[in-house]
């Protein structure tokens, strides 16, 4: 009876009946796993609710799965990680004083960005691909990790930016290559209820991250196309987590804008495949004698191409489309990146030092935001580590 159902609510799919029963058996689960975590089917996935509240229950399923596999390691840095946080009222905003570190592997830095990654945000993490760089704003008065910034590799095909900029498709790759994508960008408590976001997203113009960037990269060979890489980092691009963005929406600095949205995304992505079935599907693929590797050099998007490839076979119209269209946001490196890619010509760089954004952040939003409201002063971090120790 419960085959029938589902069969019944997939009169758009290709015919059931061409698969085997184990193929039948994973199609079924695909789909069962997607109506459990609130997605509705007809034929193609639709959130069942158009609200950030929903958005943030479908993805809840994900970031639960994503703590489990890590577990052990959360729970035993999680003494550590409450020992470089504070209450709210222990912070003064006047005296806070901001520098960038970036993230090397296997060092004490690294853990407790990887343990905030996880912990904090609803938004599960996804993993990075290609070209990497992690980044943390650290309080220097207070000792505190601030806020978290991860850049990888983005798609190649973007249409929302390809379409903005003017991209033309046979150097797609090259200039797609002289970007990152920013995949986590925001702040840690209690620096969040002082409008620490912005200061976060303000960093991702910064003169640092560009050098950062030139001096991890100069001299690398692409390993796809076997050719030198630019170092010249002309752009990031980022996205909101639902929806409409309130950290990047009017993002300025002195007077001018900082981040550009570009409009919406199409609401493609993976989150909403668990690891477990993901790991399944993988096994299917290989069994019809398909690649299924996933080692730098085949670009972020592989994993979304491996999930279109399985969902074509077992007769499942695009699951990967996953219906939460995010906005889609812009940061330039400099003036005239449009006549850079469409006229080849010569960057005009912005100026844009980290501390003198971290200053600007400072009055214009940290001050004036502590004065209106002492919401981060109601920050306790012994309750929030208590509610994370329940949650491990």
């Amino acid at each position: 009876m419960a085959l029938l159902k589902i069969n019944n609510s997939l009169a758009g799919f290709h015919r059931i009946s061409r698969l085997s029963q184990k193929q039948r058996r994973l199609k079924i689960k695909i789909i069962k796993a997607m109506k459990e975590q609130g997605f509705k089917i007809n034929p193609h996935l639709t959130p069942g609710q158009q609200t950030k509240l929903a958005y943030k229950r479908l993805q809840q399923k994900s970031r639960l799965e994503q703590i489990s596999l890590y577990r052990n390691f959360l729970k035993d840095f999680l003494p550590t990680a409450k020992e470089y946080c504070k209450d709210g009222n222990e912070i003064v905003p006047e005296d806070i004083s901001l520098e960038l570190r970036e993230i090397e592997k296997d060092t004490f830095l690294a853990d407790l960005f990887r343990w905030w990654n996880f912990m904090w945000w609803s938004m599960p993490y996804q993993r990075a691909y290609g070209r990497q760089m992690r980044f943390m704003l650290w309080d220097k008065t207070h000792d505190l990790p601030f806020g978290l910034i991860s850049l990888q590799s983005p798609v190649l095909r973007m249409s929302v930016r390809d379409k903005a900029l003017g991209i033309p498709c046979k150097k797609l790759d090259y200039w797609v290559n002289m970007s990152m994508n920013a995949q986590r960008v925001g702040a840690l408590p209690p620096y969040n209820e002082i409008l620490g976001g912005k200061m976060v997203a303000l960093t991702l113009a910064s003169n640092e991250i560009r050098e950062a960037y030139k001096r991890k990269y100069e001299n690398t060979i692409t390993i796809m196309e076997k050719r030198k890489l630019n170092a010249d980092l002309l752009f990031i691009t980022t996205t909101s987590a639902f929806g409409k963005s309130s950290i990047y929406d009017r993002l300025k600095y002195k007077d001018g804008a900082v981040a550009q949205s570009l409009g919406y995304t199409q609401g493609a992505g993976t989150f909403h495949i668990p690891e477990y079935l993901y790991k399944e599907i993988l096994v299917f693929l290989e069994g019809k004698g398909i690649d299924v590797s996933t080692t730098y050099g085949h670009g972020p998007s592989r994993k979304m191409k491996l999930l279109d490839t399985a969902f074509d076979m077992l007769g499942i119209p695009k699951f990967h489309y996953h219906g939460i269209k995010r906005e889609y946001f812009l940061f330039s490196h400099v003036k005239n990146l449009r006549e850079v890619i469409t006229l080849e010509q010569k960057p005009l760089w912005f100026d844009r030092q980290f501390d003198d954004l971290a200053e600007f952040w400072q009055e214009r939003w940290a001050i004036p935001r502590s004065k209106r409201t002492s919401n981060f002063k109601e920050f306790q971090s012994n309750r929030f580590f208590k509610k994370t120790r329940r949650l491990l």
